[in-house]
């Protein structure tokens, strides 16, 4: 049973550079994601400086993955966070990844051994109350819907399922998030031309920082979160920017 949604929240306002209409956004993002998977894994490792891999593992532990779990990668791209997990499960068995990209499912395919189904959040091919575990890594900003997302992260959850998105958010001071603006709207699409010509590299980058400044705030993200049938919705800052939201779905009373 699909979950019901009384009123759409997108990520953030409609990028004119990038589309024109709200009905355009999930095709504009698969086909970048796509376009720009072969060097998906380069950019991250490089552009980001290897922290990706140690601080999701680090999270997912923190958020309480358990080997056992049966867990789901929602938009699991090239497979990072999936590959953290397994790495606390000791095994793909039980993990499965959805992505809206065929391109980056492709990569995953060839990295692990997980099952992976090419679908959008906003609707999950996936049974009712199956999993116990869901994760979301960075790639909220790319949903068309937060509210109709969250239904579904709710409808496929077992009760007392966690959920754990990481995102990056936008500073808050102003020093900083002129330095960060500057690292992702200029240096990252200048090396990404340099050592990546003639591919959306560039352009990837660039719509990386456009999602992250125009982002909602946290706390509109935590409010429909609590409207979406959560409990304890909570949300992490590391560093200024890196972003853990963390909540549960609430355990059946028994009768």
């Amino acid at each position: 049973m699909r979950a019901r949604v009384t009123q759409s929240l997108p990520p953030h306002p409609i990028l004119r550079e990038h589309y024109a209409t709200e009905r355009e956004h999930a095709a504009f993002v698969q086909s970048l994601f796509d376009r720009t998977a072969p060097q998906y894994d380069w950019a991250n490792s490089v552009f980001f400086l290897g922290t990706g891999a140690w601080y999701r593992q680090r999270a997912l532990a923190a958020a309480g993955l358990q080997p056992g779990m049966r867990l789901l990668d929602v938009a699991v791209g090239t497979g990072w966070t999936a590959d953290a997990a397994r790495r606390i499960q000791g095994t793909d068995t039980g993990i499965i990844g959805v992505d809206i990209s065929a391109g980056m499912l492709g990569i995953a395919r060839r990295r692990l051994g997980i099952a992976l189904i090419q679908a959008s959040a906003e609707a999950l091919p996936l049974a009712d109350m199956c999993v116990d575990f869901i994760t979301m890594g960075y790639a909220l900003r790319h949903v068309s819907d937060l509210a109709v997302a969250f239904g579904e992260f709710h409808r496929v959850l077992r009760p007392g399922g966690q959920l754990l998105v990481l995102e990056i958010g936008r500073p808050r001071g102003r020093l900083r998030r002129a330095g960060l603006k500057f690292y992702f709207k200029r240096v990252l699409p200048a090396v990404s031309r340099l050592v990546s010509p003639g591919t959306s590299l560039a352009a990837l980058m660039r719509y990386y920082w456009e999602t992250i400044e125009t982002c909602v705030a946290p706390a509109t993200i935590l409010h429909q979160l609590a409207d979406s049938g959560f409990a304890e919705p909570s949300c992490a800052t590391e560093l200024g920017v890196f972003q853990a939201y963390r909540a549960r779905r609430p355990a059946q009373r028994i009768q």
